[in-house]
């Protein structure tokens, strides 16, 4: 490097000399002096580029110093910086090497620790194996005497496992069902607070405007005579008269030692009307034979029939129902002469159909659908004599026929809950029709038949267990039924007072409705010494 940067500075001085040299030369040629000049120019020249030489020469020989004083020096930096990282990683290693060292120390220890929870799980699980062998034999002897305890309890009670089972299972059918009442109990009384408040308001309401007459017909009518002679003439010669007379009517005359009076009987109130009317003329008319006696009845019969007509429009037109099929309104007016349980039919539908009104406009409901399903709600009952089936089917099925809307006829097929009500309406005439059957003197039933309902109420109420007495009050209508404390608990009263009720209305047959009462006394008894 030092020979080549020489001989490029020598090339070049002497290319300068040159130069130099030529330039002298040109300019003085042909001049002797000029060659002189170039003599001594080139002899300086040739100085000159000595001197440059050598410069040049010490010059490359300083830069070759120079630069191997710098590569001397870059070496030792070099050197220094590899000997200061090669300290510096002998340091990570050292202290890599002690951590290792550490870890392997921590190692040894907790190989040592594992060594010793080994052996000390080791002797554990051996205590362990005793245990269970001791626990199993503790279990095996616990099992044999549970079953010593078991087959002793057995003799003692006299009960089979089976049996205790059945017990139990007893038992907790009674804890549930009791939980179950008052659960029940709970919902009604919760359910009932506002409604049952406000449900005898209108009610009360409703009641207290109704002012129905309290009318009660029997089998029976008497006819008033001017004198004793004129019941010759009705039996005429040989009882010829009374014989046409009750063919013609279909009903028996009864002359007795009544003074001035003959009873007309029959157990169809139309035909005992049309009979008395036709009495009363042939009374007046004083003619009496077989012949007056078929005119007199065939008028009757009309006029009967005329009052028919009119005392069912007069009775829609009371209680404010209008459209109805006439044969409807023909119907309606028989309800006069019809009775159930001694109360007239005819008064009852028109108390009902007041009642099923007031309560309907109370509640904001339609009070003309619920006049006219109560009025109807019993026009069965005068045809159970001439067909077959119920008063409710009946009344159905006439309903029906002519034309009623079906709500109407709901009305009249659910008033006995023989089908489910189909709106508030239906609802209301049957409140309505149980408001008008179970007040006071409303109605009444034959003494055998009375003491049979007093029996069967309280058959049904003595079979259940728990029962201690059971009386039949205010006529049959409310039942009180007295329990035992110990087997009958308060939660159990109130599905036994259900209970009750539901086979009472299954099993009997009942005018209005039958009020059941569970009474449960509550004893403390303490003696004196």
């Amino acid at each position: 490097m030092g020979d080549s940067l020489l001989a490029a500075l020598i090339t070049g001085a002497l290319g300068l000399i040159s130069s130099v040299v030529w330039h002298a030369v040109g300019r003085r040629s042909g001049r002797k002096e000029e060659v002189a000049e170039q003599r001594r120019a080139k002899a300086t020249g040739e100085e000159m580029a000595v001197r440059l030489v050598d410069e040049a020469r010490r010059e490359v020989e300083t830069l070759r110093k120079g630069a191997v004083v710098a590569g001397k020096e870059e070496i030792l930096q070099l050197r220094e910086g590899i000997e200061q990282e090669m300290r510096q990683r002998r340091g990570d290693v050292e202290r890599e090497e002690k951590r290792v060292l550490e870890r392997e120390g921590l190692l040894d220890r907790a190989r040592e620790s594992l060594e010793g929870r080994e052996t000390e799980m080791q002797r554990r699980l051996g205590d362990v194996g005793k245990r269970e062998l001791r626990s199993n034999d503790r279990e095996t002897e616990l099992t044999r005497l549970v079953e010593e305890e078991r087959r002793r309890l057995e003799q003692l009670a006299g009960l089979s496992a089976e049996s205790a089972k059945t017990e139990l299972m007893r038992r907790m059918e009674d804890a549930a069902l009791a939980d179950a009442a008052s659960r029940l109990r709970e919902i009604r009384e919760s359910a009932k607070r506002n409604a049952e408040r406000e449900a005898k308001k209108i009610v009360a309401l409703a009641v207290q405007r109704v002012a129905a007459e309290t009318t009660a017909e029997t089998t029976v009518s008497a006819v008033s005579l001017p004198n004793d002679e004129m019941k010759g003439r009705i039996i005429g010669r040989e009882g010829r008269n009374i014989r046409a007379f009750e063919l013609a009517t279909g009903v028996d005359v009864i002359i007795d030692d009544t003074p001035d009076t003959v009873v007309v009987s029959c157990f169809d109130p139309v035909r005992r009307e049309t009979a008395r009317l036709a009495l009363e003329k042939l009374v007046s008319d004083g003619r009496i034979h077989p012949g007056r006696i078929e005119e007199v009845v065939a008028k009757a019969r009309k006029e009967v029939e005329v009052m028919i007509v009119e005392t069912g429009e007069q009775a829609a037109y009371e209680v404010g129902v209008v459209g109805l099929h006439p044969e409807l309104i023909k119907l309606i007016g028989r309800m006069r002469w019809r009775t159930s349980y001694g109360q007239n039919i005819l008064n009852h539908s028109k108390e009902v159909a007041w009642l099923a009104g007031m309560m309907a406009a109370e509640l904001g409901l339609d009070v003309a659908l619920a006049k006219r399903g109560a009025i109807l709600h019993d026009v069965g009952k005068v045809l159970t004599h001439e067909h077959e089936g119920t008063h409710v089917q009946l009344g159905v099925e006439v309903a029906t026929k002519y034309g009623e809307n079906p709500l109407v006829v709901n009305c009249i097929a659910a008033h006995h809950d023989d089908v489910p009500h189909e709106s508030e309406v239906s609802v209301l005439v049957q409140a309505a029709d149980s408001i008008s059957g179970s007040r006071p003197g409303a109605r009444r039933e034959a003494f055998e038949t009375y003491v049979k309902r007093l029996e069967g109420l309280e058959k049904i109420a003595s079979s259940y267990r728990g029962v201690e007495r059971v009386f039949a009050i205010q006529a049959g209508r409310e039942v009180r039924v007295v329990v035992t404390p110990e087997q009958v608990d308060d939660a159990r009263m109130t599905t036994l007072s259900e209970e009750i009720a539901r086979r009472i209305e299954s099993e009997l047959q009942y005018p209005g409705q039958i009020k059941v009462v569970v009474i449960r006394e509550s004893r403390a008894v303490d003696f004196a010494r």
